[in-house]
């Protein structure tokens, strides 16, 4: 077991309805329309697959997805959706932790979304999940992860917490701690009947180079970073990454 929070039933529950903006067109399609073209005639593995939200439009583009989720509740949820979604039911789910977790076979992508690298508390694990998706990789593979870039700089001098969500409906802020390179994430979420159910996370993170060296301490080696799925230029200025790394062939 690595050291990363395991989601409950409530969590479960509720996760799609928490990450409806996940779930838009805007934000979901142009990850399918890349994953997709990387994955080609291969199989696909996500490393924390959760409810689906990626997995299931993938295979409904004809890929063969593969999901690997730590979280049984998390898992039944996707599973639950395969009654009335032949897509979701042809994405096998295998309960394990994604840092050590072997399935059968070879993939022609493995990749991770939506910040979920972070969840592995300690540089070790972070480290065995680059390697693991390498063990994973057929040559020619590409390994490709979603992630935020540390929002340090605009922590206000002697502050640790950093808000990233105000809205009516939901408030957000990440408390960091310099020293040990974590972060939690708080969240409150206000109904309209008027009760807030709050929540957290505790996540590790990482600059870019970090991920370039663990990813190269695993034997691959980056071909792109973009600013998003659109494959936008990656700056300074970018709040998030998405990153390729491929196996050599």
């Amino acid at each position: 077991m690595v050291s990363s929070d395991v989601w409950g039933e409530d969590a479960a529950r509720d996760y799609d309805e928490a990450s409806a903006g996940m779930f838009a067109p805007e934000v979901l399609d142009p990850a399918v329309e890349l994953l997709a073209a990387l994955a080609g005639d291969g199989r696909a593995l996500e490393l924390a697959v959760g409810t689906g939200r990626v997995a299931v439009p993938l295979a409904r583009r004809g890929v063969d997805v593969t999901g690997v989720e730590l979280s049984g509740a998390m898992a039944a949820r996707l599973r639950a959706k395969g009654a009335h979604d032949p897509a979701a039911a042809s994405v096998d789910v295998v309960l394990g932790d994604m840092a050590t977790t072997r399935v059968p076979g070879e993939f022609s992508l493995v990749y991770l979304v939506f910040n979920t690298v972070t969840n592995l508390l300690e540089q070790d694990e972070q480290v065995e999940c680059f390697c693991n998706a390498a063990r994973h990789l057929a040559p020619g593979g590409a390994f490709v992860v979603e992630v935020g870039v540390p929002d340090l700089q605009r922590l206000p001098p002697g502050e640790r917490a950093r808000p990233f969500s105000v809205g009516a409906d939901h408030l957000g802020f990440d408390v960091y701690d310099l020293v040990a390179q974590r972060l939690v994430s708080h969240h409150y979420r206000f109904g309209a009947d008027g009760r807030v159910a709050a929540g957290r996370s505790r996540h590790r993170y990482a600059w870019p180079a970090e991920y370039d060296l663990m990813a190269r301490i695993a034997g691959l080696r980056l071909e792109h970073r973009w600013a998003d799925w659109s494959r936008a230029e990656f700056t300074a200025d970018s709040r998030s990454h998405v990153s390729l790394w491929r196996k050599p062939a």
